[in-house]
């Protein structure tokens, strides 16, 4: 609008100059007068092609007069053809924008938020390549000039219609609205204990998957950058994703736990599901109960999504149909009681069948368990007979431990005699041994006191001897006979009369001596005796 009011208002001071120079007498100041208003309309005219854009405003141009229209099925001009342009006025003052021949419409500056991705459709460009539905990613380092340069992008940059799979990351752009459509997204963010598995809509379809996608196979996995499901996933953070092109699966990587039980409705929404029915061989038909323990390793998520799409709906209807045939077909071949009886077996039985069998679409099974088997009403009577039945044997087993325990304790009993005896033998056979010792000690205290009193007669003997030698037989027996005396306080008064004999003298004392002597022995015998 200020364009056209320059213009005007150019206009207008020209013509009251000319006007008032048409009535000036003098040639020359007309003459100077008519070139002042053409000087004024030119300035008018030139300030007339300056357009102003604001700092946070972009403008964009479309050109009404040219010599030149644009090409078949082109919409935006790149070379200064007719209609609208490529180029966008960035913030400030631009010239040589005549209003009439060029139209300015201002545009916002497009933001893209913390967290988000800016997706882009372009509405010109080239042709998309044959067999494709977004256009070729572009250059890190080339995606900013991509969104912000048309000219370039419809120029040297080769740009393609359609679809773009670059995205532009979180920062301000001026883009034009004419040849973009913006629209913005979260960015993709792939959670704790998580993968992000990718289907690329875009890039080089290898031959193998073509081989395979005419069988009917949908398994295949492929490298980074190529068309298909790429065989290694995105791991834990966030990633700046055109989520059209690239179709994000999430799947969670934690260990989870399926319950096959008749209490499923306990939970609504939980992972259970109603219990097994079985028929075993002997025509019994009983739930069971079972607790299936899975977890998806992030290397196996990739082929879990090829196969059967997600880790929700898909997997569950699989591992429903696996796990109820498998324990099904395992109880087919056994009775009741022997099914109730091996639970063991057949969890370690089912664990590795249903491995197996889940492996296939990468799914690990990490555990088997086996809850209630049968209920009162499917297998009351069968587990009565089968616990009278063991009540039965347990009281045959209880007789028979009792037997052993009382022949035990006879034997005990026998053997606690045995040994009392065998003591008692062994206490007589120490008396035996006690008293042969004490008769042996006996025998030999005799035999030394014999010996000792064989020793000291000896030992008498030669001393009388002796003293007979030196003193003669009479005086000897008379010293003796005085010891005698006076160890036995005897009285030596005499009275027995001597009479004198043949020998006469000192023979006849000392008989006499004798004599009395042995009369008060003889008379002190009864006393001693007595005593």
């Amino acid at each position: 609008m200020s364009s056209v009011l320059f213009l005007i208002l150019g206009v207008v001071l020209a013509g009251m100059i000319i006007a008032s120079a048409t009535q000036m007498r003098s040639p020359q100041l007309r003459i100077a007068g008519f070139a002042f208003a053409l000087l004024v309309l030119l300035a008018g005219f030139s300030l007339a092609s300056f357009r102003y854009v604001g700092e946070d405003k972009i403008g964009i141009v479309t050109k009404n007069i040219g010599f030149t229209s644009l090409p078949p099925g082109k919409i935006i001009a790149t070379s200064g053809e007719k209609g609208l342009q490529a180029k966008i006025l960035p913030p400030g003052w631009h010239p040589w924008y005549w209003p009439f021949i060029y139209d300015i419409e201002y545009g916002e500056v497009n933001e893209i938020p913390a967290g988000s991705v800016g997706i882009l459709n372009a509405s010109d460009g080239q042709p998309l390549p044959r067999d494709t539905a977004y256009a070729p990613e572009w250059e890190e380092k080339d995606e900013r000039l991509m969104a912000q340069d048309a000219e370039f992008f419809l120029g040297d940059g080769g740009g393609y219609k359609g679809p773009q799979t670059s995205v532009l990351k979180p920062g301000s752009y001026r883009i034009n609205p004419r040849l973009y459509e913006l629209e913005i997204f979260p960015v993709t963010t792939i959670e704790k204990a998580t993968v992000g598995v990718v289907k690329s809509n875009v890039g080089e379809r290898s031959s193998a998957e073509e081989d395979e996608a005419r069988i009917g196979e949908s398994r295949h996995l492929v490298s980074r950058g190529d068309r298909g499901i790429w065989r290694v996933p995105l791991l834990e953070g966030q990633y700046y994703l055109n989520t059209k092109a690239y179709e994000i699966t999430k799947v969670s990587t934690k260990k989870h736990i399926v319950l096959y039980t008749s209490q499923q409705g306990a939970r609504a929404g939980g992972d259970e599901e109603r219990e097994i029915m079985v028929r075993t061989s002997d025509g019994f038909t009983f739930p069971v109960d079972v607790r299936i323990e899975f977890e998806i390793k992030p290397e196996n998520a990739p082929l879990l999504v090829a196969t059967v799409g997600d880790d929700q709906d898909g997997l569950r209807s699989i591992m429903n149909s696996a796990v109820r045939a498998i324990f099904r077909n395992n109880a087919e071949g056994v009775k009741a009681l022997d099914y109730v009886k091996q639970r063991s077996h057949q969890e370690s039985q089912s664990l590795s069948m249903l491995k197996d069998e889940m492996d296939k679409i990468g799914v690990t099974i990490t555990g088997v368990r086996i809850g209630d088997v049968g209920n009162e009403e499917t297998l009351g009577n069968l587990l009565k007979t089968q616990t009278d039945r063991e009540i039965a044997l347990q009281e045959q087993d209880t007789f028979k431990e009792q037997q052993r325990a009382a022949e035990q304790k006879k034997q005990l009993t026998k053997t606690e005699q045995e040994a009392e005896e065998e003591k008692r033998l062994a206490t007589a056979a120490y008396a035996v041994q006690i008293a042969e010792k004490d008769k042996e000690k006996q025998i030999i205290a005799a035999e030394a006191e014999a010996q000792a009193v064989q020793i000291k007669a000896e030992a008498q003997s030669e001393a009388y001897r002796v003293i007979a030698e030196q003193i003669g037989g009479g005086n000897a027996a008379l010293l003796e006979l005085l010891k005698i005396v006076g160890e036995g306080d005897i009285e030596i008064t005499p009275r027995v009369m001597v009479v004198g004999g043949a020998g006469g003298g000192k023979d006849q004392e000392t008989t006499a001596l004798i004599g009395t002597m042995l009369d008060t022995m003889i008379q002190d015998a009864p006393k001693k005796t007595g005593k």
